[in-house]
C-alpha cells in the first residue's frame, strides 16, 4: 500500500530513487517548458518566489556576484534561473541524465555553471569550493534519511558569514491523504527511521510515465529539520510558512497565484511550505 511504513536500506532506497528520477528526464524536459528560457529574462516561478525572501538576507540584498551551490538541482532550471539573477552558480545532483540536460539547457542558454553529480549527503566531498549561498527548494528533503549529514555538507559547504536557503513542502502538508475528501491526517509526522514506500509511474509535472515507479521517502518533522540546522553550527535568522504550492500535492487543490492551494473554505486549516534561512556566523 502506498505510504506504508518499511525497512529498506540507504543504498537500496537511494538506487530505486534514483532510477525514478533518471526516468523523469525526459518528461520534465516537456513539462516544465523549457523553451521559455529562450527568453533571458524568464525566470522559473519557484525562483521567481524564492527570491525576494532570499535577498532580504544577503549583502547588499542581491545575488549579484555571489556564489551559490544548489542543491538537487535536477534539470537546473532554478539553477539557471539563480545564475540569471546574478550568482555564480554550481548544481548539484545524483542524476546523470538530469545533469546532462541541465548541461544542454545552460548551454542553449548562454549560461555559465558549473554541475557536479554527487548524493546531497556527500556534497562537502565532491563540490569544489566554498559558497556565499547554499540553496535548496521544493521537493527535496524527503528523499533524504539522515538530515544531521544533510546540515553538516551544508555548513561545510558555507563560507563564514554564508547563508542557507530552504522553501519545501510542509510536513503537515506530507501527513494528509491527498485523496480524501476534507484534511485528514493519514501518515505519519513524526519519523521513526523508517523509509516510507510509493509505487507511483506518474510524475508531479506532465504527462507520460516511468519505468521504474517505485520511491522511498522519509517524514521529517520540523523540529528534526530545525535541529539539525542548529545542530551543524548554523543560525535561524528565517522562518515561515506559506498557503500555496507550485504543485498540484491533491486533486482537490485549485490554482490560484503563485502555484495550487487547498479550497478557500481550508487554507487556513494546514500550511503546505515552510521556508528557512539560516547563516553561519564567522568564528
Amino acid at each position: 500500500m502506498n505510504g506504508d511504513s518499511v525497512d529498506v536500506t540507504w543504498a537500496d532506497a537511494r538506487t530505486a530513487n534514483q532510477q525514478n528520477w533518471d526516468d523523469r528526464v525526459p518528461l520534465h524536459q516537456v513539462a516544465y517548458g523549457l523553451e521559455a528560457f529562450d527568453d533571458p529574462t524568464h525566470l522559473s516561478d519557484v525562483v521567481r518566489d524564492d527570491i525576494p525572501v532570499l535577498e532580504r538576507f544577503l549583502p547588499h540584498r542581491s545575488l549579484s556576484g555571489l556564489d551559490l551551490c544548489h542543491l538537487q538541482c535536477h534539470i537546473g532550471t532554478d539553477t539557471i534561473s539563480l545564475a540569471r539573477a546574478g550568482a555564480h552558480v554550481t548544481g548539484v545532483d545524483f542524476s546523470a541524465p538530469a545533469l546532462a540536460a541541465a548541461a544542454d539547457l545552460a548551454r542553449r542558454t548562454g549560461t555559465t555553471a558549473t554541475w557536479v553529480q554527487t548524493d546531497v549527503l556527500d556534497a562537502r566531498s565532491l563540490v569544489s569550493g566554498d559558497f556565499d549561498v547554499v540553496y535548496t527548494s521544493i521537493g527535496t528533503i524527503c528523499w533524504l534519511d539522515d538530515l544531521d549529514r544533510w546540515a553538516e555538507q551544508i555548513s561545510g559547504l558555507l563560507r563564514e558569514g554564508g547563508t542557507f536557503f530552504i522553501r519545501d513542502g510542509h510536513p503537515a502538508l506530507y501527513a494528509l491523504d491527498e485523496n480524501a475528501p476534507g484534511p485528514t491526517i493519514r501518515y505519519p509526522y513524526f519519523g521513526d527511521g523508517h523509509a516510507q514506500q510509493w509505487d507511483d509511474a506518474s510524475t508531479y509535472a506532465g504527462e507520460g510515465t516511468v519505468a521504474h515507479a517505485r520511491t522511498y521517502e522519509w517524514p521529517h518533522p520540523l523540529c528534526e529539520i530545525l535541529g539539525a540546522l542548529l545542530r551543524s553550527g548554523l543560525r535561524l535568522v528565517h522562518f515561515d510558512e506559506g498557503r500555496t504550492l507550485p504543485w498540484r500535492f491533491s486533486p482537490r487543490m485549485v490554482e490560484v497565484p503563485g502555484g495550487y492551494a487547498w479550497p478557500e473554505a481550508e487554507r487556513d486549516l494546514v500550511p503546505t511550505t515552510y521556508t528557512i534561512v539560516a547563516r553561519k556566523d564567522r568564528a
